[in-house]
């Protein structure tokens, strides 16, 4: 399996249309096992991204998919940059086969 967590920083006021456009835009991954939207308790203005694939190759398939080109086009614009980012190799646990 192959894992990535990130985080995005929103303009302000904008967290809600881009966490919008991401939820719309994982909803047909082939390969994706989870991928998890969290608003940042700490800032008004960060998103955490958790995603979980099949394999990396699958993660990179899904930035091709039209649905995926469309959330990113969506979001964009509301987006300032972002914060740390972890590859990790996801083993198994609670709503992961392992």
């Amino acid at each position: 399996m192959y894992g990535l967590i990130g985080k995005i920083k929103t303009a302000p006021d904008r967290r809600d249309l881009v966490v919008k456009a991401l939820l719309e835009g994982a909803r047909a991954m082939p390969g994706c096992i989870s991928y998890i939207v969290a608003l940042d308790p700490a800032d008004a203005n960060a998103i955490w991204v958790t995603e979980v694939w099949d394999s990396k190759q699958s993660h990179q398939a899904s930035l091709k998919l039209p649905s995926v080109q469309s959330a990113i086009a969506q979001a964009r614009p509301h987006i300032v940059g972002f914060g740390e980012r972890f590859e990790t190799s996801p083993v198994g646990g609670h709503g992961l086969a392992g």
